[in-house]
């Protein structure tokens, strides 16, 4: 059997390895340090819908290509999340604390890799995956960034830099986690944004069970 790319879609999907939520309480005039920092302690699930836009570099003198997507998003820290993606194409990506599954609907294909490995230093780490904002600095340089676009930022850079992410920008607006922006080592910026956000409601664990569609070709690596 000819197997199509189990990441043809990568560069849209593989960012989406991120968990959002909201903070638990407001933090009067905090920057995004701090507001990552009640996140981290607040936070044990969430939901929420998400667009997501993906910019590619400009090459050989033509226009940076940018692509929409848009889906919903639930996790259960430490480790388990769940993306659906339903515009333009509908791709479920779940991590169940040990695998993490990626099923392409069109293709009626899934991928599944290690947990551990699939995560390593990536925006789920920091939003999803971590338990406590030490742990995330075991991984990651954390460092306040100025205010913009009436957002408070940090900026969180992997310290082992052999991977494909380059930089995470997280943005906050007063109690909610607004934005995540991701910078990859190709050039490749994607931006998701977050909305109907939803702190802490009951998940059952059926929530983060994966389970092979009848017939799905399934590649492991």
């Amino acid at each position: 059997m000819t197997h199509a790319s189990p990441f043809r879609r990568r560069l849209l999907a593989a960012p989406l390895f991120v968990a959002a939520a909201s903070l638990f309480s407001p933090l009067a005039h905090a920057d995004g340090l701090q507001s990552l920092e009640s996140f981290m302690r607040g936070a044990k699930t969430g939901r929420a819908d998400f667009t997501q836009t993906v910019t590619s570099p400009a090459r050989d003198g033509q226009a940076p290509k940018v692509r929409n997507s848009s889906g919903s998003f639930e996790f259960s820290r430490p480790g388990r999340f769940r993306f659906v993606y339903r515009k333009p194409f509908e791709q479920t990506i779940v991590a169940d604390g040990k695998t993490m599954w990626m099923h392409d609907v069109d293709l009626n294909q899934v991928t599944a890799r290690a947990q551990a490995q699939a995560l390593g230093s990536t925006p789920a780490a920091i939003l999803a995956s971590s338990t406590d904002i030490r742990a995330l600095e075991s991984d990651f340089t954390l460092k306040a960034e100025p205010d913009a676009d009436g957002l408070q930022w940090v900026s969180a850079t992997p310290k082992v830099r052999d991977g494909q992410l380059q930089s995470v920008r997280v943005g906050f607006r007063g109690a909610d986690l607004a934005v995540l922006d991701i910078l990859d080592s190709f050039g490749q910026r994607s931006r998701l944004a977050f909305g109907k956000f939803e702190l802490n409601p009951q998940l059952p664990a059926s929530t983060f069970e994966f389970k092979t569609p009848a017939g799905a070709d399934v590649i492991r690596q």
